[in-house]
């Protein structure tokens, strides 16, 4: 943008210089043509005085001719006392196309004559006269203005020369003083907001603004201000956002380790057993004071899932203790088709958090489902391609809908029921990622709801694989 606005103002300085010019050079070539005109007068004048006081007739042809061709002219005469005397003449042309007095000729008059001229003469015969110096006498001359328009176009090209040269180097000073007072102030805040829009989180971005005092350090100023109070502004949402989501991770895996020990606390209060009375309070208020450390625990409110530490790990047992918290006594039957034999190289915990975040989901949906439903179950599978292990959880759901399909693994956009935060997915979309795998959507309609986990196991190092192969048996 810089770059085209140095370019404009470069070729309008250039433009702004020839208009002024060209309204000098009206009135520069028309005072040309008449002191052209005046000259060549002049000079007939002076002829003429010497012919007059002497004998014009004693002069041959030749040298008449040779007067004459001296001045461009075809005639010279002089008008003395309201009388007309013919001195010179080489042959007197049939007619005259244009008279010029020489005491009369006006500006604008002048202007219009000598554009005439410069345009469309070159074939005309001028009668020009008038009166030169002190002398009584008046002056005339018959010439073509072949001449005189040579003349001018020469003056006229000389002109427009020097004109381009005043016009270029005018321009060059012009555009080097804006370039220096404007524009390259205006480029330096171009970069400075573009180089801001980046990365506004970066305070080496801002703009420095220079110590002056016109309209160009008042914007520098102001923009300065602007990108800090932006920074800030921006630096307190992020703030505020880290937090708020954080925030509602922690609580939404905490509602879901509350909700089921309260179930759990809720079966030990029907056991009879004292001991089991005793504890059941305790229990509650441990119960109050998880929840009270899970809002205080994140002082400066940004948390991050700590990396996947991973191992060899029987799926089949977790899958049960995933079963352990769930809510499936309303009729909802749960499968664990899971080989006992079944290893998956994950993070125990993280891969606890994300089976109980899906199957919690579809034990909701199927809750909501509940008088329409036919068939309420819920069944986790596995299999192993190559080095990768595939966990589906399948249940007989009514199915997402478009708008939880269409944001499935964004926080707050992709819950499918309502008052839903739609934190599950987008926790378990995290930590699967962190593991280098995929959640995914395989099927969602009405009687059928299937997710996929892909993991991957590790890759083995190269040193640790020559240095296992180097153990002896």
């Amino acid at each position: 943008m810089s770059r085209g606005l140095s370019t404009k103002l470069l070729l309008l300085t250039i433009v702004f210089v020839l208009l002024a010019e060209v309204l000098i050079f009206l009135p520069w070539i028309a005072s040309y043509r008449l002191s052209w005109l005046k000259e060549r007068l002049s000079t007939a004048a002076a002829v003429s005085i010497v012919l007059v006081q002497g004998e014009p007739a004693s002069l041959s042809r030749a040298a008449q001719n040779d007067v004459l061709m001296a001045i461009g002219a075809k005639a010279i005469a002089v008008r003395d006392g309201g009388v007309s005397r013919l001195l010179v003449v080489a042959e007197m042309p049939p007619q005259v196309d244009e008279h010029i007095d020489i005491a009369n000729v006006g500006l604008i008059n002048g202007m219009t004559g000598a554009l005439d001229t410069l345009f469309f003469g070159g074939e005309r015969m001028l009668r020009v006269f008038g009166p030169v110096g002190d002398s009584d006498k008046e002056f005339e001359l018959i010439m073509p203005d072949y001449s005189l328009r040579n003349a001018m176009l020469i003056y006229s090209r000389n002109v427009a020369f020097v004109s381009l040269l005043i016009s270029l180097f005018t321009a060059m000073l012009v555009y080097a003083a804006i370039d220096l007072i404007m524009i390259g102030p205006i480029r330096t805040m171009t970069r400075s907001m573009l180089a801001f829009s980046e990365a506004p989180d970066d305070p080496g971005r801002i703009i420095r603004p220079a110590a002056r005092a016109d309209e160009i350090g008042v914007a520098e100023r102001e923009l300065s201000q602007m990108q800090e109070r932006l920074q800030k502004m921006l630096s307190e949402q992020k703030h505020l956002a880290d937090l708020g989501l954080a925030v509602s991770k922690i609580n939404h895996d905490m509602r879901n380790i509350l909700a089921s020990a309260q179930l759990m606390s809720d079966r030990l209060r029907q056991v009879k057993d004292p001991t089991v009375q005793a504890f059941a309070p305790k229990l509650l208020r441990a119960l109050d004071r998880a929840v009270s450390y899970s809002e205080g625990v994140l002082a400066y409110g940004r948390t991050q899932e700590p990396p996947p530490s991973r191992r060899r790990l029987r799926l089949r047992q977790l899958v049960d203790d995933v079963h352990g918290l769930l809510d499936t006594e309303g009729g909802i039957e749960f499968v664990n088709a899971v080989d006992p034999a079944f290893e998956v190289d994950a993070d125990s915990d993280q891969l606890f958090r994300v089976l109980t975040n899906l199957c919690r989901n579809a034990v909701q949906a199927m809750a909501v489902d509940a008088e329409n439903a036919v068939v309420r179950r819920l069944e986790v599978s596995a299999e192993r391609v190559g080095s990768v292990s595939r966990i589906t959880v399948t249940d007989t759901g009514p199915g997402l809908p478009p708008k939880a399909r269409e944001n499935l693994f964004a926080a707050f956009r992709g819950s499918a029921r309502s008052g839903g935060t739609g934190l599950g997915l987008a926790i378990a979309y995290e930590l699967i990622r962190a593991h280098g795998g995929t959640v995914e959507l395989v099927e969602s309609r009405g009687g059928r709801t299937t997710f996929a986990v892909t993991i991957p196991d590790q890759p083995v190092r190269l040193d640790q694989a020559r240095n296992g192969l180097r153990r002896p048996a």
